[in-house]
Protein backbone atom coordinates (compact mmCIF):
# COMPACT_ATOMS: atom_id res chain seq x y z
CA UNK A 1 0.00 0.00 0.00
CA UNK A 2 1.19 3.15 -0.93
CA UNK A 3 2.35 5.65 1.93
CA UNK A 4 0.57 8.36 0.50
CA UNK A 5 -3.21 6.85 1.57
CA UNK A 6 -1.82 7.15 5.11
CA UNK A 7 -0.65 11.19 4.67
CA UNK A 8 -4.82 12.25 4.07
CA UNK A 9 -5.83 12.61 7.27
CA UNK A 10 -5.88 16.29 8.34
CA UNK A 11 -5.45 17.77 4.86
CA UNK A 12 -9.55 18.76 5.92
CA UNK A 13 -8.45 20.35 9.22
CA UNK A 14 -6.48 23.61 7.44
CA UNK A 15 -9.87 24.60 5.68
CA UNK A 16 -13.28 25.17 7.38
CA UNK A 17 -16.88 25.57 6.34
CA UNK A 18 -19.22 27.44 8.53
CA UNK A 19 -22.59 26.32 6.87
CA UNK A 20 -22.62 22.76 7.21
CA UNK A 21 -25.59 20.53 5.16
CA UNK A 22 -26.14 18.27 8.01
CA UNK A 23 -28.04 16.46 5.24
CA UNK A 24 -24.98 15.80 2.74
CA UNK A 25 -23.51 11.93 2.82
CA UNK A 26 -20.24 12.95 3.97
CA UNK A 27 -17.85 15.98 5.71
CA UNK A 28 -14.62 16.09 5.70
CA UNK A 29 -13.46 17.15 9.69
CA UNK A 30 -12.11 20.74 10.25
CA UNK A 31 -12.46 23.41 12.49
CA UNK A 32 -11.77 27.40 12.55
CA UNK A 33 -8.54 27.95 13.82
CA UNK A 34 -7.12 30.84 16.33
CA UNK A 35 -4.27 31.88 18.15
CA UNK A 36 -6.49 32.71 21.03
CA UNK A 37 -6.21 29.64 23.47
CA UNK A 38 -9.62 28.82 23.08
CA UNK A 39 -11.32 25.83 21.89
CA UNK A 40 -12.09 26.23 17.87
CA UNK A 41 -15.27 26.88 16.63
CA UNK A 42 -16.48 23.87 14.37
CA UNK A 43 -19.71 25.10 13.24
CA UNK A 44 -23.03 22.71 12.97
CA UNK A 45 -20.40 19.87 13.11
CA UNK A 46 -20.58 20.32 17.12
CA UNK A 47 -24.13 19.69 17.26
CA UNK A 48 -23.70 16.93 14.80
CA UNK A 49 -20.74 15.19 17.19
CA UNK A 50 -23.05 15.26 20.62
CA UNK A 51 -25.79 13.88 18.64
CA UNK A 52 -23.48 10.91 18.56
CA UNK A 53 -21.23 10.88 21.79
CA UNK A 54 -18.28 11.79 19.48
CA UNK A 55 -15.45 14.28 20.97
CA UNK A 56 -13.19 17.21 19.41
CA UNK A 57 -12.11 18.70 22.84
CA UNK A 58 -12.96 18.79 26.40
CA UNK A 59 -15.22 21.74 26.78
CA UNK A 60 -14.96 21.62 30.57
CA UNK A 61 -13.00 24.53 30.81
CA UNK A 62 -10.19 22.60 32.27
CA UNK A 63 -6.64 22.76 31.78
CA UNK A 64 -6.22 19.80 30.46
CA UNK A 65 -4.78 18.09 26.93
CA UNK A 66 -4.54 14.87 25.35
CA UNK A 67 -2.13 14.18 23.05
CA UNK A 68 -2.88 11.41 20.18
CA UNK A 69 -0.98 10.20 17.27
CA UNK A 70 -1.92 8.79 13.89
CA UNK A 71 -0.02 6.12 12.90
CA UNK A 72 -0.44 4.37 9.29
CA UNK A 73 3.10 3.67 8.38
CA UNK A 74 6.85 4.47 10.55
CA UNK A 75 9.19 6.82 9.84
CA UNK A 76 12.13 6.29 12.05
CA UNK A 77 10.35 8.55 15.08
CA UNK A 78 7.95 6.36 17.42
CA UNK A 79 10.48 5.07 19.02
CA UNK A 80 11.58 8.50 19.90
CA UNK A 81 8.63 10.26 20.98
CA UNK A 82 7.84 7.10 23.43
CA UNK A 83 10.81 7.85 24.96
CA UNK A 84 9.54 11.34 25.37
CA UNK A 85 6.39 10.17 26.89
CA UNK A 86 7.92 7.66 29.33
CA UNK A 87 10.27 10.28 30.73
CA UNK A 88 7.89 12.84 31.08
CA UNK A 89 5.14 10.22 31.89
CA UNK A 90 2.55 11.44 30.08
CA UNK A 91 -0.04 9.18 28.35
CA UNK A 92 -1.06 9.72 24.98
CA UNK A 93 -3.23 7.49 22.58
CA UNK A 94 -2.25 6.18 18.91
CA UNK A 95 -4.66 5.49 16.45
CA UNK A 96 -3.03 2.51 14.12
CA UNK A 97 -3.63 0.57 10.89
CA UNK A 98 -3.45 -2.82 9.68
CA UNK A 99 -0.30 -1.78 7.65
CA UNK A 100 1.40 -0.07 10.68
CA UNK A 101 0.33 -3.49 13.51
CA UNK A 102 1.95 -5.61 10.66
CA UNK A 103 4.92 -4.09 9.74
CA UNK A 104 5.98 -2.55 13.34
CA UNK A 105 4.64 -4.90 15.92
CA UNK A 106 7.39 -4.07 18.13
CA UNK A 107 6.19 -0.70 18.25
CA UNK A 108 2.33 -1.56 19.40
CA UNK A 109 3.62 -3.50 21.74
CA UNK A 110 5.72 -0.79 23.45
CA UNK A 111 2.75 1.59 23.18
CA UNK A 112 0.59 -0.91 25.20
CA UNK A 113 3.31 -1.81 27.51
CA UNK A 114 4.11 1.58 28.55
CA UNK A 115 0.59 2.26 29.12
CA UNK A 116 -0.72 4.51 26.13
CA UNK A 117 -4.08 4.00 24.92
CA UNK A 118 -4.11 2.38 20.88
CA UNK A 119 -7.19 3.37 19.07
CA UNK A 120 -8.40 2.09 15.57
CA UNK A 121 -7.57 3.97 12.80
CA UNK A 122 -9.03 0.97 10.70
CA UNK A 123 -7.25 -2.13 8.68
CA UNK A 124 -7.08 -0.56 5.66
CA UNK A 125 -7.88 3.25 5.58
CA UNK A 126 -10.34 3.93 3.89
CA UNK A 127 -13.11 6.63 3.49
CA UNK A 128 -15.68 5.32 5.54
CA UNK A 129 -18.64 7.69 3.75
CA UNK A 130 -18.34 5.49 0.70
CA UNK A 131 -18.51 1.91 2.42
CA UNK A 132 -21.02 0.23 4.19
CA UNK A 133 -21.77 -0.77 7.93
CA UNK A 134 -20.52 -4.08 7.05
CA UNK A 135 -17.25 -3.02 5.50
CA UNK A 136 -16.64 -0.64 8.33
CA UNK A 137 -16.89 -3.51 10.67
CA UNK A 138 -14.55 -5.65 9.27
CA UNK A 139 -11.71 -2.63 8.85
CA UNK A 140 -12.14 -2.26 12.64
CA UNK A 141 -12.52 -6.06 13.72
CA UNK A 142 -9.96 -6.85 11.64
CA UNK A 143 -7.58 -3.86 13.14
CA UNK A 144 -8.53 -4.73 16.40
CA UNK A 145 -8.14 -8.47 16.43
CA UNK A 146 -4.53 -7.51 15.09
CA UNK A 147 -3.70 -5.40 17.98
CA UNK A 148 -5.33 -8.41 20.89
CA UNK A 149 -2.99 -10.62 19.06
CA UNK A 150 0.00 -8.93 20.18
CA UNK A 151 -1.32 -6.81 22.84
CA UNK A 152 -3.29 -7.00 26.12
CA UNK A 153 -5.71 -4.58 24.53
CA UNK A 154 -8.22 -6.77 23.63
CA UNK A 155 -11.28 -4.28 22.83
CA UNK A 156 -10.14 -0.75 21.41
CA UNK A 157 -13.39 2.20 22.32
CA UNK A 158 -11.66 5.42 20.49
CA UNK A 159 -12.01 5.53 16.56
CA UNK A 160 -10.15 8.09 14.55
CA UNK A 161 -11.92 7.81 11.36
CA UNK A 162 -9.51 7.40 8.16
CA UNK A 163 -8.97 10.68 6.33
CA UNK A 164 -11.21 12.40 8.93
CA UNK A 165 -14.34 11.96 6.96
CA UNK A 166 -17.00 10.87 8.25
CA UNK A 167 -21.49 11.32 7.78
CA UNK A 168 -24.42 11.03 10.61
CA UNK A 169 -24.51 7.14 9.06
CA UNK A 170 -20.99 6.24 10.32
CA UNK A 171 -20.87 8.51 13.49
CA UNK A 172 -24.14 6.12 14.16
CA UNK A 173 -22.74 2.77 12.92
CA UNK A 174 -19.70 3.22 14.62
CA UNK A 175 -21.39 4.07 17.78
CA UNK A 176 -24.01 1.12 17.77
CA UNK A 177 -20.75 -1.13 17.43
CA UNK A 178 -19.21 0.74 20.68
CA UNK A 179 -16.65 3.31 19.53
CA UNK A 180 -16.21 6.65 19.98
CA UNK A 181 -15.94 9.16 17.16
CA UNK A 182 -12.59 11.22 18.43
CA UNK A 183 -11.54 14.24 15.90
CA UNK A 184 -9.12 16.99 17.17
CA UNK A 185 -8.99 20.75 17.99
CA UNK A 186 -5.08 21.46 17.61
CA UNK A 187 -3.42 20.03 14.26
CA UNK A 188 -0.98 21.22 11.81
CA UNK A 189 0.36 20.22 8.18
CA UNK A 190 3.43 18.03 10.21
CA UNK A 191 2.87 14.87 7.42
CA UNK A 192 4.93 16.21 4.69
CA UNK A 193 8.39 13.87 5.85
CA UNK A 194 9.85 15.69 2.27
CA UNK A 195 8.53 19.33 3.72
CA UNK A 196 10.10 19.01 7.48
CA UNK A 197 10.94 22.67 8.91
CA UNK A 198 12.83 21.66 12.05
CA UNK A 199 10.93 21.58 15.61
CA UNK A 200 11.32 25.09 16.40
CA UNK A 201 8.61 25.14 13.72
CA UNK A 202 6.66 22.57 14.96
CA UNK A 203 6.87 23.82 18.75
CA UNK A 204 5.37 27.07 17.64
CA UNK A 205 2.52 25.33 15.38
CA UNK A 206 1.49 23.59 18.51
CA UNK A 207 1.94 26.21 21.15
CA UNK A 208 0.20 28.97 19.56
CA UNK A 209 -2.81 26.67 19.07
CA UNK A 210 -2.71 25.23 22.88
CA UNK A 211 -5.96 25.57 24.42
CA UNK A 212 -7.73 24.18 27.71
CA UNK A 213 -9.14 21.05 26.98
CA UNK A 214 -7.43 20.17 23.21
CA UNK A 215 -7.47 17.02 21.39
CA UNK A 216 -3.94 17.29 20.08
CA UNK A 217 -3.81 15.45 16.23
CA UNK A 218 0.21 14.74 15.81
CA UNK A 219 1.67 12.16 13.11
CA UNK A 220 4.21 9.95 14.24
CA UNK A 221 6.18 9.89 10.49
CA UNK A 222 7.03 13.87 11.62
CA UNK A 223 10.68 14.24 12.56
CA UNK A 224 9.42 18.06 13.65
CA UNK A 225 7.43 16.02 16.12
CA UNK A 226 9.98 14.27 17.40
CA UNK A 227 11.89 17.12 17.82
CA UNK A 228 9.44 19.58 19.61
CA UNK A 229 7.82 17.19 21.85
CA UNK A 230 9.97 17.40 25.27
CA UNK A 231 9.63 21.52 24.39
CA UNK A 232 6.40 21.27 24.47
CA UNK A 233 5.21 19.40 27.29
CA UNK A 234 7.72 21.01 29.62
CA UNK A 235 5.91 24.89 28.27
CA UNK A 236 2.34 23.16 28.43
CA UNK A 237 3.35 22.39 32.10
CA UNK A 238 4.72 25.33 33.15
CA UNK A 239 1.78 27.18 31.51
CA UNK A 240 -0.59 25.14 34.18
CA UNK A 241 -1.57 22.54 31.71
CA UNK A 242 -2.17 18.50 32.34
CA UNK A 243 -1.88 15.58 30.06
CA UNK A 244 -4.54 13.29 30.24
CA UNK A 245 -5.45 10.14 28.48
CA UNK A 246 -8.57 9.72 26.83
CA UNK A 247 -10.00 7.58 29.11
CA UNK A 248 -9.60 10.40 31.62
CA UNK A 249 -11.64 12.43 29.66
CA UNK A 250 -14.70 10.07 29.37
CA UNK A 251 -14.47 9.52 32.98
CA UNK A 252 -14.76 13.13 33.05
CA UNK A 253 -18.20 13.40 31.14
CA UNK A 254 -19.73 10.07 33.34
CA UNK A 255 -18.78 11.44 36.62
CA UNK A 256 -20.01 15.02 38.35
CA UNK A 257 -17.81 17.57 38.39
CA UNK A 258 -15.16 17.49 40.65
CA UNK A 259 -15.55 13.42 40.93
CA UNK A 260 -13.16 12.17 38.70
CA UNK A 261 -10.07 13.38 40.97
CA UNK A 262 -11.28 11.21 43.92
Amino acid sequence: MKKLSYLIPVLVCLAFLFSVNVEASGFGWGYSRNNDHKVPEVGKYKEILEKYGAYYADHSGDKDIYLTFDNGYEQGHTADILDVLKEEKVPATFFVTGHYVKDRPDLVKRMAKEGHIIGNHSYHHPDFTIISKTSIKKELDELEAAVAKITDQKELQYLRPPRGTFSQNTLQWTKELGYTHVFWSLAFADWKTDQQKGGAYAHKEIMSQLHPGAIILLHTVSSDNADALKQVITDAKKQGYTFKSLDDLMLKNILPKGAAGL
